[in-house]
């Protein structure tokens, strides 16, 4: 385990292969500050940039994952009062999320609380979401007469169809868990004293596989929005670069050794 850098509201390391994003601001239950987002968006590029980092987790301490945007006064001085759409969303919000989706490495999200507002967002946009037993998500924007905001509104339907996501954010409804798991809108729910174990064993699973992991998972994202044609022929692209790289020759080779696969992490590029 080897810390990269860190900050009073965000800690940094790897271990086994996987980068942790750690979110440490217990006092606001990890609330989204700018501060906060700086660092994460940070944290999060350097692992996307280190060749040793083949998996990325984000997760918190304390007892919320995140309690959604900072509603110090501070933090509402740093968003504006003016017309238009709100610069900590412009500035900070967005470009983390697109950060995320747009990837080469795949991104586990281990919420081991109160997941609220951008919260939510945040551990949606990652491929893999794990939450405690005890965690729940809440998307409460009606109680303080705004809005969804962090891309809710686009993945929430996507996910979990247009009635639940109507229930979700017009009644502003606290849902547990359990129930998420039930909906399709997270992966597993774990008991919370062996959640960072499962989650940790999860990510190391994604660490040690090929580089192609990246390229599927970008492509998973763009099929969202992509229509059948182009999604097939970005497929047959993506399919010709994996069959190329490194771990695509080494995967064909131990196929036909009939032995376990040892994948360095090489992708070729998605086109």
């Amino acid at each position: 385990m080897k810390e990269m850098t860190a900050s009073s509201k965000l800690r940094c390391e790897i271990r086994d292969g996987v980068g942790i994003l750690t979110l440490c601001d217990p006092p606001t239950l990890n609330a989204a500050s700018i501060d906060m987002l700086v660092e994460l968006q940070r944290g999060f590029d350097e692992f996307v940039a280190a060749d040793r980092v083949r998996s990325i987790m984000i997760t918190a301490e304390g007892k919320a994952f995140c309690s959604g945007a900072s509603m110090t006064p501070e933090a509402a001085r740093a968003r504006g009062t003016f017309s238009g759409p709100l610069p900590g969303l412009i500035k900070h919000c967005n470009p983390l999320l697109n950060s995320i989706r747009k990837a080469p490495k795949p991104i586990v999200a281990v919420v081991n609380g109160v997941a609220a507002g951008f919260g939510v967002s945040l551990a949606l946009a990652c491929d893999i979401v794990i939450a405690a037993d005890t965690a729940y998500f809440l998307l409460a924007f009606r109680r303080i007469g705004m809005v969804p905001d962090g891309g809710a509104s686009w993945l929430l339907p996507r996910l979990i169809g247009k009635a639940r996501t109507m229930e979700l954010l017009l009644l502003g409804e606290k849902l547990p868990a359990k129930t998420a798991l039930e909906w399709g809108l997270i992966n597993r729910c774990e008991p919370a004293d062996h959640l960072v174990e499962k989650s940790l064993q999860l990510a190391r699973t994604l660490a040690s596989g090929p580089g192609s992991l990246g390229v599927t998972r970008q492509l998973v994202w763009q099929a969202l929005d992509a229509e059948w044609h182009a999604q097939i022929e970005a497929e047959a692209y993506a399919q010709g670069d994996a069959m190329r790289s490194a771990d695509g020759q080494e995967g064909m080779q131990a196929f036909r050794e009939k032995r376990p696969a040892k994948f360095t992490g090489n992708q070729g590029p998605l086109r």
